[in-house]
């Protein structure tokens, strides 16, 4: 199999950010050639990112900020590990859902150990235990954004690279493979992740609105260009928003409130500053779903080409 080059393991510069780009995909992709060589796969490595976000969650509790800034390091290299696995399924075309599930977990496990070292430490600084509430409340959150990132990011990757280079579900694909799915970890898995996606698809009625009326206009057959064109052109500006209420700005921001001592501003960070930007994001979401679903029902953009991405 030919080596892939740097960019080819990006998943598309409209959903990449600035960091990611110079930063943690150069990182990724070095780890990930070296797994490839000594055989590691994107699970193994997601397995591992674990226990470094959770050892970095760990070095946040002490008021040490040595062990702080270890815990900084190891975050960091935790999601250089977690870009590196997606890196690698690209590079040995070793993609799977399950994969992708692990891959969502992972930084579950970092979050829930960071807001527990958080929440630990506010309570040594002289907080009440109503600290937990606040950490309990930032996690919801946080399992909102993220949901609603990564469910946006692949809408458009789909609009732009076909199904082939989106990991977009839906819940009535899920629900036949779960009824197909044996084992019992692999089913509490599966379970997990259809309920993950119903919560996707919960929050963006509009946009399930439009993504049915693709389907039922195109079937299986291509998109037309002039679609993915204008969907491309009207839905790029959103992207920041996602990279937002994600990894990079939240982990820059709670690195600062460890700098200064006073980690427990991270939850209200999440709660006050990070949820009205995911409010606004869904709802400037739901126009443009609502934009081309109502061209869609006028007729236009009725004929696939060529030049289109498969459905």
């Amino acid at each position: 199999m030919p080596k892939l080059t740097l960019e080819q393991t990006f998943k598309s510069n409209d959903t990449e950010e600035k960091i990611d780009i110079y930063f943690y995909r150069p990182i990724g992709y070095r780890i990930a050639l070296f797994c490839q060589k000594v055989g590691l796969t994107p699970n193994a490595v997601t397995i591992i990112s674990i226990f470094f976000g959770i050892g970095a969650g760990v070095l946040f509790y002490p008021q040490s900020l040595s062990l702080n800034v270890l815990g900084m390091l190891l975050l960091v290299f935790a999601n250089s590990l977690d870009s590196a696995d997606g890196q690698l399924a690209r590079l040995t075309d070793n993609k799977s859902r399950f994969g992708r599930i692990l891959d969502g977990f992972a930084g579950d496990f970092w979050f829930a150990s960071i807001h527990i070292a958080i929440c630990l430490r506010s309570m040594d600084q002289g907080w009440s235990a109503w600290i937990w509430l606040f950490g309990i409340a930032a996690g919801v959150s946080h399992v909102f954004q993220s949901a609603m990132a990564d469910y946006y990011r692949n809408v458009h990757l789909f609009f732009i690279k076909g199904k082939i280079g989106s990991e977009l579900d839906n819940t009535t694909d899920l629900a036949e493979d779960y009824k197909n799915t044996k084992g019992v970890f692999k089913r509490f898995v599966a379970r997990g992740y259809m309920n993950y996606t119903a919560l996707q698809e919960r929050l963006s009625p509009k946009l399930q609105l439009f993504l049915s009326k693709v389907k039922s206009v195109f079937g299986q057959s291509t998109l037309p260009q002039d679609l993915i064109t204008d969907f491309r052109v009207m839905n790029r500006p959103l992207m920041k928003y996602t990279n937002i209420v994600q990894f990079n700005t939240r982990v820059i921001f709670l690195f600062l409130w460890l700098f200064i001592d006073q980690a427990w501003i991270y939850f209200f960070f999440d709660l006050l500053v990070l949820n009205p930007i995911l409010i606004y994001m869904c709802r400037e979401q739901e126009k443009v779903s609502s934009h081309f679903y109502e061209a869609l029902t006028k007729g236009r953009y009725t004929e696939a080409t060529h030049e289109g991405k498969t459905v």
